[in-house]
């Protein structure tokens, strides 16, 4: 995946920390399984950090919050 496209998803992110991978790949106009490469690439280079919400009911449910290297970027 693009860096411009790492970019597109980091504002996204940080505008929405709570934004599914599904409306993810939405707005950024990609699949499912893209989105969840980018997300995972963004991890991997320590922009974003993965944290789940321990009082959903849904277990599932992950908030995308970017690190100090993620912000500068």
């Amino acid at each position: 995946m693009s860096e411009d496209r790492h970019f597109q998803a980091l504002r996204l992110l940080q505008a929405n920390p709570d934004l599914s991978q599904r409306a993810l790949a939405r707005a950024l106009g990609v699949s499912v399984g893209s989105a969840n490469v980018c997300a995972r690439a963004l991890v991997e280079k320590g922009w974003v950090k993965i944290q789940n919400f321990r009082t959903s009911k849904d277990k599932r449910a992950y908030a995308y919050l970017l690190t100090p290297q993620g912000i500068e970027q």
